[in-house]
């Protein structure tokens, strides 16, 4: 057999393999395994005078560089990296390695033998303004990191390096939780009649709607009091055209995998990187599922929306052809990419589920039905809403008919039916209920990943690639934690936030991160030069980090905890072994656990009740499997364990479990992840016993 004629270099080798079987003998295809050549990890790498990077080889990568080297010898060379930035700055990278030159890069948005053909027939060069957005990214977030981090380490000890894009991210987060903490419920009522067994809900006083958290006690008394029967005064018909969903980009994605599927971003964006590079199916096929899973496009390409429409029409009948408009896309969407889709929408849901696993499979089937309901014609559904009048309160009830199930025939939003009431305008009913019950107004909800990621969009803030880096990086800083899919700050993670915010107030605020963030896209369009938005973006960075340089900056923050020994209260400082509490009246010193969620507002930490959580969860009685003795939490060199004050039994863990193991009664503990995530496991040694919900 003779030499492989043409060589393609891709990142992974889940990819190489697929396009290889596609491609055949006329084609070699190898796997850089990822970035080859970076800015170096020892240094700073970076010259401020010009902005000039120096890079060397990745540490670890040496091997593959000569193995590429020897492989592309004589050769014609393509570069099939990734579409996105990073993509094409590791194409830049390999082509500088390689000294190429001229059209040797290719881009597919699927990994379908029609596009994988075109594309080796038509290289381009690279794209040397998106590799200018990449490299001005990376030197903007080695800026940051190298320059704040050294002067965080030398104030707070055990803080990590304050990313760029992460930092404003930890903010967001933050101010949250202040919301939350300074946040004084409201008492209302919810307020509503039953007549025929069916509830109308207040809706106005005089003539003027009235919200729900604005119903008083008066008020429901005196409807209570007063409405004994009503008037139907009116009964408005309308349809109502309920619209599909767009078909995923990565935020989208990210955000219903979390809420439907409970996977992290992280685990999302690993699985959806399968499906589009390919998997090995369990029949023993190497198939790709899913076009590039890195996009805030929602565009769809002709031959999609044609492969599209045939099935719809041969599954449905002509009726349920969308022919929908795609959204007008907002500004700085990479609009050459594609929409987060099925390769080939034949392989349906029940198909896949015999070739994939089933975390592979979850997340297929929820792509795959997004994609085909966005191509399908809207669902149709009559709303009749009843008005009822009693003197000068008005209360409203709305029936839903569906008439068109459109898009719903296979994406499962339809939305409660109830039964057609029977009644008549102009005539007088009695009302049989008058339901009070008494709520308070709630807090703004903490962040989940699905919301954050969310928000980040909105804002403006990070790009598609980025979101799940963003929240892994939190995690593993130990800035946030994560307790039942919410995102909680730490308290370490509120120091840093104050220390950035004092220090670094450009760093930490979204509008700004938002701007650099367009300020990329437009070295990527060619509006902007990269090394001038790097100029402009430190000339005013380096003045705060002067100053931040010169000035002393401690960490001693008031607290809301009171000594035990004396009538002082304790203080927040920082010490040679981390954060602890100190007493200034009886110079009594306290450890304090970084970790425990506590609440920073202006210069005072609230942790009185933080704390209080925090030994609920570290002392647990008469729980020593071996004597019965109480089994109290500690932190030892490899993270938290229970020691059994009795007889010395110790097991890893965070927290005990309020009920024992299902399999052999013994006790659970809550552990933690490198990434953040809690988990259960058993004390047992003998048993296998794992959970991601606690034992009751």
């Amino acid at each position: 057999m003779g030499k492989k004629k043409k060589v393609i270099i891709v990142e992974s080798p889940a990819k190489a393999k697929t396009i290889e079987k596609i491609l055949g003998e006329d084609y070699k295809v190898i796997s850089s395994k990822g970035h080859v050549r970076d800015l170096p990890q020892k240094k700073f790498g970076v010259n401020l005078e010009n902005f000039e990077p120096e890079f060397e080889i990745i540490p670890g990568k040496e091997k593959v560089i000569e193995q590429i080297q020897k492989e592309v010898k004589g050769k014609e060379v393509l570069i099939a990296s990734d579409m996105d930035r990073e993509g094409e700055a590791i194409a830049w990278h390999l082509s500088n390695i390689l000294n190429l030159s001229g059209k040797n890069r290719i881009i597919f948005t699927e990994i379908t033998p029609n596009t994988i053909k075109k594309s080796v027939q038509s290289p381009r060069e690279i794209d040397i303004k998106k590799v200018n957005a990449q490299l001005a990214r990376r030197i903007l977030d080695r800026i940051v990191g190298y320059k704040i981090s050294p002067l965080l380490w030398k104030i707070i000890k055990g803080a990590m390096s304050a990313g760029r894009v992460q930092s404003a991210a930890l903010k967001i987060i933050c101010d949250r939780e202040r919301e939350r903490f300074v946040f004084k419920p409201k008492e209302f009522y919810k307020v509503s009649i039953e007549v025929k067994k069916t509830k109308a809900n207040l809706w106005s006083i005089s003539g003027k709607k009235i919200k729900q958290e604005n119903v008083t006690e008066k008020i429901a008394n005196d409807i209570k009091e007063n409405v004994k029967e009503v008037i139907l005064k009116d009964i408005i018909e309308k349809e109502r055209k309920k619209s599909p969903p767009s078909p995923y980009i990565t935020s989208t994605l990210q955000q219903d995998a979390a809420t439907r599927l409970g996977f992290p971003v992280s685990k999302t964006m690993k699985i959806a990187q399968s499906l589009y590079e390919g998997v090995n199916t369990k029949d023993g096929q190497h198939i790709a599922f899913i076009t590039y899973m890195r996009t805030d496009s929602t565009r769809v390409s002709e031959e999609a929306k044609n492969m599209a429409t045939d099935f719809i029409e041969k599954k449905f009948g002509n009726e349920y052809k969308g022919g929908k408009k795609t959204k007008k896309q907002k500004k700085n969407v990479q609009d050459a990419h594609e929409c987060i889709r099925p390769v080939n929408i034949e392989i349906t849901p029940e198909i896949a589920k015999n070739l994939l696993n089933q975390d592979e499979y979850k997340l297929y089937k929820i792509i795959w039905e997004r994609f085909l309901a966005s191509q399908m014609k809207h669902a149709i559904y009559k709303d009749k809403t009843y008005i009822f009048q009693s003197g000068k309160h008005e209360f409203r009830t709305t029936i839903s008919h569906r008439i068109f199930d459109g898009f719903e025939a296979i994406y499962n939003t339809k939305e409660k039916e109830e039964k057609e009431l029977n009644l008549k305008v102009g005539k007088t009913y009695n009302v049989s209920k008058v339901n009070t019950e008494k709520d308070m107004t709630k807090p703004p909800s903490r962040f989940t990943e699905a919301t954050l990621v969310k928000k980040l969009e909105t804002e403006g803030i990070g790009r598609p690639s980025t979101y799940a880096t963003i929240i892994s990086t939190l995690l593993q800083r130990k800035y946030v934690i994560k307790e039942k899919k919410e995102l909680l700050p730490t308290l370490l993670g509120f120091v840093v936030e104050d220390f950035l915010t004092k220090k670094f107030p450009e760093i930490v605020d979204k509008n700004f991160t938002a701007t650099m963030e367009a300020e990329l896209d437009k070295i990527e369009t060619g509006e902007k030069q990269w090394k001038s938005v790097l100029n402009e973006f430190y000339s005013d960075f380096s003045k705060y980090l002067s100053k931040a340089q010169k000035e002393f900056y401690t960490v001693n923050y008031e607290t809301d905890l009171k000594c035990e020994d004396c009538e002082g209260t304790y203080k927040l400082k920082i010490g040679k072994f981390g954060l602890y509490l100190n007493c200034e009246s009886c110079k009594k010193n306290k450890s304090i656990d970084s970790t425990i969620n506590a609440v920073i507002i202006e210069n005072k930490a609230y942790i009185n009740k933080a704390i209080e959580k925090h030994i609920s969860i570290t002392v647990s009685e008469n729980a020593c499997p071996k004597c019965g003795g109480n089994l109290t939490r500690k932190k030892g060199k490899f993270g938290y364990y229970f020691k059994c004050d009795s007889c010395g039994f110790t097991v890893s863990g965070y927290k005990i479990a309020s009920g024992k193991c299902p399999k052999c009664n013994s006790i659970v503990v809550m552990k933690r992840s490198k990434n953040g995530k809690t988990y259960w496991a058993c004390a047992n040694p003998d048993c296998d016993y794992m959970s991601w919900n606690e034992p009751k």
